[in-house]
């Protein structure tokens, strides 16, 4: 993969319908299923959209919008509607299976349904983000919490997710370890993993930590006014791409926006499986400052739609990421400064990359009338570790 930046999607799939279950985890039918357990989550609010003019025109481009998703029910990240929510269904489940009756969703923050949540413990693996939503849900609705960091993970992000009462522990290695390690540990204690990342036998939970992001596409859908003509979406194992892809899919099928998926070049699992044709895992190397896209191996459920919906993997330098990172900090003209961090700009990162590369531009078909999405999932999660960046 040396020297490659940008690969096509030439799957068979590609253009292809979701089925059901995709559809439900990925999709639009999955909206409604989220919809009905906002009464779990009293604090909802949807977050802004935001456009960058300034910058559009900076880049020859029509417009640029993005998702600020930094305020996201105080977590600073997307993942808040993807583990919470997904906690909040496995409470919801056990709490009814335990009482013998239905339960609404806002009775899981009660005290009778907690008292019966306390008995369950769950747990995960994470770079940051995942663990820190998985951990507040953990807490509003009374279970038990165990959190898996692998080594590289930074104090600052570990001291995020310990405040919401979850028990730490670390692990040597990447984040693929720290991933095997809690499936060990919860076989062994009883707990229930509430991971991002599905592989054949474990596809449910990681399809509701999916499911849970489909507000966040409707929230866009409602807010834009215009169609986009491509979008630009960061991946770790691919789980927002894929739902950001397949959303799109069914809404606007062969009028959709080209999709490419964007990937630290020290960590792009999905680019080499659109290469090899299928699934594979790669060899991890030297880290990536884009920490929540630290992964070696994609999700089975996301990679499964985006073999169907996504049109393009495109890698970024380090350094690409810190500029996009200071980019939106400190933006040109009278764009709003927007605190967003080194992993939550890749996309940003791709689009500036794609942009400064006249090849791929002409591949990707950018030019004046171009309207660009991003989704800048994160805040600054590591507050000393986003103003050394900012520094740099």
């Amino acid at each position: 993969m040396t020297g490659i930046r940008l690969v096509k999607n030439t799957s068979t799939q590609l253009g292809k319908a979701l089925d059901h279950g995709q559809s439900l985890i990925a999709g639009i039918a999955g909206v409604a299923e989220v919809q009905s357990f906002l009464s779990a989550f009293p604090d909802y609010q949807p977050t802004p959209l935001v456009e960058l003019k300034a910058l559009g025109r900076s880049l020859g481009l029509g417009t640029i919008m993005i998702k600020d998703e930094g305020g996201r029910y105080g977590l600073s990240s997307f993942k808040a509607l993807g583990g919470a929510y997904a906690v909040a269904r496995v409470v919801h489940r056990y709490v009814e299976e335990q009482l013998g009756r239905s339960v609404a969703p806002s009775e899981l923050s009660d005290d009778a349904c907690k008292a019966v949540a306390r008995q369950l413990t769950i747990c995960c693996a994470t770079d940051g983000n995942h663990g820190r939503s998985v951990a507040s849900g953990a807490q509003k609705y009374g279970c038990g919490c165990v959190i898996f960091l692998h080594e590289n993970v930074t104090q600052g992000r570990e001291d995020a997710i310990a405040q919401f009462g979850a028990e730490i522990i670390r692990t040597k290695g990447n984040y693929d370890d720290s991933v095997a390690a809690s499936f060990r540990m919860a076989e062994e204690n009883g707990w229930t993993v509430i991971s991002d990342f599905s592989r054949a036998g474990y596809t449910e939970i990681p399809g509701l930590v999916m499911q849970g992001y489909t507000l966040m596409l409707n929230e866009i859908w409602e807010q834009s006014d215009k169609a986009y003509t491509h979008i630009f979406v960061q991946a770790g194992v691919g789980g927002l791409a894929a739902v950001v892809a397949g959303f799109y899919l069914e809404k606007l099928d062969g009028h959709r926006p080209k999709l490419i998926v964007v990937e630290p070049e020290r960590a792009n699992c999905l680019q080499r499986s659109a290469q090899a044709g299928s699934l594979i895992a790669m060899a991890p190397g030297e880290e990536t400052i884009m920490a929540m896209l630290e992964c070696y191996e994609p999700s089975l459920s996301a990679w499964e739609v985006l073999e169907k919906a996504a049109d393009y993997y495109l890698t970024v330098e380090e350094e690409m990421a810190v500029t996009a990172l200071k980019q939106l900090a400190h933006p040109v003209g009278n764009d709003p400064s927007l605190k967003i961090g080194e992993s939550g700009a890749s996309g940003l990162a791709g689009l500036l990359t794609a942009t400064s590369d006249p090849a791929i531009a002409r591949e990707l078909g950018l030019n004046e009338n171009s309207r660009i999405l991003l989704i800048g999932t994160e805040g600054a999660t590591d507050e000393a570790l986003y103003q050394k960046l900012l520094s740099r």
